[in-house]
Formats: structure tokens, sequence, C-alpha cells
């Protein structure tokens, strides 16, 4: 299969990108996007070029680096997948591919399609986690809870935090990551504890990182690799709202 693949390369956050355009004439659709940059890169360092910067680490969709943006979405056209478990065989013979990194001002380019994330880690920080102490690990059902609060909570849970949220989002916004990581506590008994403080300060560190505000379209559900719900985001505005 041949390729045209039209691709972001940028130095870092302060030089200026540009598309640069390579041809491939021996992909095989049995590759998965991922195995095709590497086919790209090891043709570039043949040929004493500048392999393309990609982020990567699992393979296997668990978490979430592969993020790039692909013909118009975020981990590419495929739903519910990232960006290392998209197959070629989903592009045709002839086809030019769009590959970018993701588009948002709080998470700069370090090089080409790599972003820096870190704003992610900076608003888990600031309250995603538990820090009572509740001893040792109880038995199962010694703690009732309801089977949807269950269902819902790990249904957030499951957020690689890839940011393919904020690419998708015309605001840039990070809502639904932060809703899902407050939501899966919240559900919670241990989560309850700390329940006003932690979406106080996860909200107030989402704003001060520059993210924007939810544009209300959805584009962050249907392009999520995860499926998380934007049910969520009301959640975590009802916990919002009684923080105060």
């Amino acid at each position: 299969m041949k390729l045209t693949l039209k691709i972001w390369r940028q130095k870092d956050a302060r030089a200026k990108g540009r598309f640069v355009t390579y041809e491939l004439d021996d992909v095989s659709e049995k590759m998965a996007f991922l195995e095709m940059l590497d086919s790209l890169n090891r043709k570039l360092v043949e040929s004493d070029q500048e392999p393309v910067a990609f982020d990567h680490d699992c393979r296997e969709g668990i978490c979430g680096s592969c993020g790039i943006y692909i013909n118009g979405h975020p981990h590419g056209p495929v739903p519910a997948i990232t960006t290392c478990h998209l197959s070629m065989r989903y592009f045709n013979d002839g086809d030019t591919v769009w590959i970018e990194p993701w588009r948002a001002k709080s998470f700069p380019v370090i090089r080409d399609l790599i972003v820096d994330r870190s704003a992610f880690d900076k608003i888990q920080a600031a309250g995603g986690y538990i820090s009572v102490n509740t001893g040792s690990a109880p038995e199962a059902n010694s703690i009732p809870i309801p089977r949807k609060n269950y269902d819902n909570a790990f249904d957030a849970a499951i957020c690689i935090g890839c940011g393919a949220c904020v690419a998708a989002c015309k605001n840039a916004s990070a809502v639904l990551f932060v809703s899902a990581k407050i939501t899966q506590l919240a559900l919670l008994p241990q989560g309850r504890v700390e329940a006003r403080d932690r979406v106080r300060a996860m909200v107030e560190k989402m704003d001060e990182l520059g993210f924007g505000n939810c544009s209300n379209t959805g584009a962050c559900e249907a392009e999520c690799p995860k499926e998380i719900k934007i049910k969520s985001i009301a959640a975590m505005k009802r916990e919002y709202y009684k923080a105060f």
C-alpha cells in the first residue's frame, strides 16, 4: 500500500512548525499505525534524515501517551481506540494521511508530534487522590455501595489521561478528564471525606493552567478512546456547586 504522509515537524515550542510530505510505498495493512511510523523513521535514519518524534510507551491502549491527531481526529478516524491500536487496514492505497500533535495552549509542543501533557499531572496532584487513612483493605462486601454508583465510578476510572478530549474540544477544555477523575472518587465512600476540597482544588488548577471552558458540543465524548461519558461533567458540576 502506498501512502502520502503530511506530518507536522516542529523543533520545539518556540520554533515555527510546518507540514513535511513523506511517501511510503510498502505499507502493510497488517501494520499498526505506530509501526508504520517506525518504518518511516527507519527509512529517514538510513538516509541520514531526522526521524519523526512521537510519543508511545505500552502500545496496548493503557498508558495514553500515544496521542496523535490523524486526519482531523484525535487517535484517528476509528472510534474508541488509541493511536497504538489503530490498524493500517483502515486506510486505502493512495491515501493522504495528515498527522499532527494535540493543539492546545496548555499542551505545548516538545518536538514534532510530542506535546507536554504534564498539566494533567498537576491537576491530578491538586486533589485527585485520597489522603485520609482508610486502613487495610476491607472485606469486599463490608461497605455496601449501590450498583449504579459502582458502575459509574468504574466507567470514570478507566480514563487514561491521553488528552484526546482537549484535542477534540474547540476551546481546548479539560473538563471531561477532570470530571472523570473527580467522579470516580466522589461516588465511593472513601472519596466523600475530601470531596469538597478535591473538586475545588482540581477545577481551580484546571482554570489556572489555561484550559478553556466546556464547549457543550460533545466532541470530547465522541473522540474519547475509553468512551468516557459527558454525564461525568454534570456530576462534577453538582459536586462543585455543593462545595460552596
